[in-house]
C-alpha cells in the first residue's frame, strides 16, 4: 500500500468512524445514565433501540404520519414505556427480592418482551428500510466521502449530547439526578424523589436510544435483531469507563474509528474482531476505562 493511498484510507476512516461512533455514543451514554444512577446495566438497551426504529416505521410507513408528528410520538412512547417499566416492574423486583441481579434479568425479560412484540406485529419477519429523512447526496470532506445523512447523523448526535451535558450541569433535574447517582440516602434526605429520579432517568435513556436508532435506521437493514448493535455501545461504555458519561461519548467514537480504520487496513472480517481487542487492551492497562475513577473499597 502506497503512501497516498493510505492517507486516503486514513481520512476515509476517521470520518466515517466519526459518524458510525456517534451513534455508539449516544447508545452508551443511555447505558451509562440508568448504571450511574441506579448500578444497574440496562441489557434491554438494544431492543429499545430496536423497538423505537420499527414504531417511528410503522407510523411514517404503514400509518402515513408526517414526520414531525411520527417523531415526537415515537420519542414520546419510547420515553413511557421504559419509565412505566421502571415504575412498575423494576420497583416491585427491587422490593421483592432486592438483588440486583433480579433487577439485571428484569432488563432482560424487556428485552425478550420487545423482540416478541415486533415480530408478533409481523413488521419484523423480513428485512425493511428505513425512509431517509435527509438526502444521500456525496459530500467530500479532504478525500473522504460522506453523504449528507452521515452529516446529519453526525450533527444531530452531538447536539444531543451537548443537550444532556447541559442538563447534568445546569438544571435541577440534572442535580437531583447527580445526587442520587452519588448518594442516594443523601438524596432522600435532602428532598429528592428517588423513584421519580429513576423513572426520569429511564426515560430519557429511552428517548437517546430512539434518536440513535432514528439517525442510524436508513443506513441499514432493519429486522427484529438489529438491537444487537448495543454490543458496540457496551464495548464503548467499558473503553471510557461504565460511570463516566464523558467516557461514554469517547468510548463510542474510539470504537467507531477502530472499526472503520480495521476496515480499510486490513480486513472486513476483523472488524467484528477489533472492538473486543480494544476492550481487551483497556482492561488490562486501565481496568476502570479511560475516564473512570480509582477503584474504591466500600464498606459493608
Amino acid at each position: 500500500m502506497d503512501l497516498e493511498l493510505a492517507i486516503l484510507f486514513l481520512q476515509q476512516g476517521l470520518v466515517s468512524g466519526l459518524v458510525i461512533g456517534s451513534v455508539y455514543a449516544l447508545l452508551a451514554l443511555s447505558i451509562v445514565m440508568i448504571f450511574k444512577t441506579s448500578e444497574v446495566p440496562n441489557f434491554a438497551a438494544g431492543e429499545v433501540f430496536m423497538a423505537a426504529a420499527y414504531c417511528a416505521l410503522f407510523l411514517m410507513v404503514f400509518r402515513a404520519l408526517p414526520v414531525w408528528l411520527a417523531i415526537p410520538l415515537t420519542l414520546a412512547t419510547s420515553f413511557l414505556v421504559a419509565a412505566l417499566f421502571r415504575r412498575g416492574v423494576l420497583t416491585q423486583v427491587a422490593k421483592a427480592s432486592g438483588s440486583p441481579v433480579n433487577l439485571v434479568i428484569a432488563t432482560l425479560g424487556l428485552s425478550y418482551v420487545l423482540k416478541g412484540l415486533v415480530r408478533r406485529t409481523g413488521y419484523g419477519d423480513t428485512p425493511r428500510s428505513f425512509p431517509a429523512l435527509v438526502s444521500t447526496d456525496s459530500v467530500m470532506i479532504g478525500q473522504a466521502s460522506l453523504t449528507r445523512l452521515d452529516m446529519a447523523i453526525f450533527v444531530a448526535a452531538v447536539v444531543v449530547m451537548a443537550a444532556v451535558f447541559w442538563l447534568f450541569a445546569y438544571t435541577k433535574v440534572g442535580r437531583s439526578m447527580r445526587a442520587v447517582g452519588m448518594n442516594p440516602k443523601a438524596a432522600r434526605l435532602m428532598g429528592v424523589n428517588i423513584e421519580r429520579v429513576h423513572m426520569l432517568v429511564w426515560g430519557l435513556s429511552a428517548v437517546i436510544s430512539a434518536i440513535a436508532a432514528l439517525l442510524i435506521a436508513p443506513k441499514i437493514l432493519m429486522t427484529a435483531e438489529m438491537g444487537s448493535v448495543v454490543t458496540m455501545a457496551f464495548a464503548a461504555a467499558i473503553v471510557g469507563g461504565f460511570t463516566s458519561l464523558p467516557g461514554a461519548v469517547v468510548g463510542g467514537f474510539v470504537i467507531g474509528i477502530v472499526e472503520n480504520l480495521v476496515g480499510l487496513f486490513i480486513s472486513s472480517r476483523a472488524i467484528v474482531v477489533a472492538p473486543f481487542l480494544v476492550i481487551m487492551l483497556v482492561l488490562i492497562f486501565r481496568p476502570q476505562g479511560l475516564f473512570g475513577g480509582r477503584f474504591a473499597i466500600k464498606k459493608v
